[in-house]
């Protein structure tokens, strides 16, 4: 059985263990005791050294925790040290998370359901389908508070039986570790912990998901709120000084040159719409009669999107008798687009060319498209469209 160090001591950074078992050739280590915290209960495992070799896995395998290593570690003794900055910041994040969840019940009587510590950004799950920004920045505003009173957080072991008023019930029996924040907070809980709420430094929440019936809070704290704080600025910064304004005045300004954008964006298209109604009678007008009666013009781009010939198409089949064809070379790809007095089906015509061809594709009576794998199909199917007739 593996003694748990970090359970009394989380700011234990280095320790001497006796090696009690081998696995892998030597680069998995079973020790006597361990401060190296394994993954567990949305928490990340640790990280350090042990006789020089790198820890790159922490495992819980019940009554014993396996140290991965890089390289065998033949020794009986083992002089652990632990990755401090990161052992320091998970701590900062998991109490961080206690203190929110204690806080969304506090103020509102919303409970948590689950949390992750993240590389970057932790989350936690909130027992309700929607929330509020204004409430989501009072539990924000409440738990920097609680930081700033400086809060003991300790850890105490009671039986399962006596154990009250704890925030979440616990299945287990026997003794639990229960961490406390006063007068906050009581919960069942293996992880390590800072002794006091001001080392967990200031919070920030950053995002809202919905998550099926539950809100997702993305949060940061300590070391990782002020880095996020910092690049959230020096962007902002950076917006501003695009803008020629200040940061205070970015979002008003913001607002203002997008909804220019937005309709200068509706002006272009009314003008490429017009123009296209113009090129589009154009071409009907200089496309001969065939045959059957009918007018057919054939575009062609060397590369492009079927955005780009809908509209064209659409103006020349506004006219009577009419039957479009537009190629793009690359992707190589098709549209027909048929008037509705031609007696063609687009659709039904252009479909089984492009299967012939490996191909595929859509549409309706009046237009279909679709790409093919190779443009040297695009002309076999062009000089099908062409030879159609009502």
């Amino acid at each position: 059985m593996t003694e748990r160090l970090y359970y009394h001591d989380s700011y234990l950074r280095d320790f001497r263990a006796r090696v009690t078992g081998r696995a892998e050739n030597g680069t998995v280590l079973y020790l006597d005791r361990t401060a190296f915290y394994p993954t567990s209960g949305g928490q990340p495992h640790d990280l350090g050294t042990i006789n020089g070799a790198i820890v790159v896995d922490v495992i819980d395998e019940g009554e014993r925790i396996a140290h991965q290593l890089t390289e065998p570690v033949e020794s009986e003794e083992a002089a652990c040290r632990i990755d401090w900055p990161r052992r320091l910041d998970h701590m900062q994040q998991h109490s961080g998370q206690h203190l929110l969840s204690a806080v969304f019940i506090e103020q509102f009587g919303i409970e948590t359901c689950s949390f992750h510590l993240g590389e970057e950004i932790s989350t936690l799950d909130l027992e309700t389908p929607s929330i509020d920004l204004e409430k989501v920045t009072a539990a924000e505003r409440r738990a920097n508070e609680a930081v700033a009173e400086n809060r003991p957080i300790l850890v105490t072991y009671e039986s399962a039986e006596a154990a009250a008023d704890l925030r979440k019930p616990s299945d287990r029996d026997g003794t639990l570790r229960i961490v406390s924040i006063q007068g906050l907070d009581r919960i069942a809980c293996g992880g390590t912990h800072v002794r006091l709420t001001g080392e967990i430094g200031p919070i920030l929440i950053r995002r809202l998901e919905k998550v099926r019936n539950t809100v997702r809070v993305e949060f940061l704290c300590g070391g990782r709120a002020v880095q996020r704080a910092r690049a959230d600025y020096n962007a902002l910064t950076r917006i501003a000084q695009t803008f020629s304004t200040s940061i205070d005045e970015t979002p008003q300004f913001a607002a203002v040159q997008l909804e220019a954008a937005r309709e200068a964006d509706r002006a272009r298209r009314r003008l490429e719409t017009e123009l296209a109604r113009y090129q589009g009678r154009e071409l009907y007008d200089a496309a001969s009669t065939d045959a059957s009666g009918l007018r057919r013009t054939v575009r062609r781009l060397a590369t492009g999107t079927f955005d780009e010939l809908r509209p064209l198409a659409q103006s020349f089949i506004a006219q009577p008798k009419a039957v479009f064809i537009g190629i793009i070379e690359q992707p190589p790809s098709i549209l027909l687009a048929t008037s509705a007095d031609s007696g063609v089906d687009a659709g039904k015509t252009l479909q089984p060319l492009l299967a012939q061809a490996g191909g595929r594709g859509g549409g309706n009576a009046r237009m279909a498209q679709g790409s093919v794998p190779a443009r040297e199909a695009l002309p076999r199917i062009l000089e099908s469209l062409t030879k159609i007739e009502t």
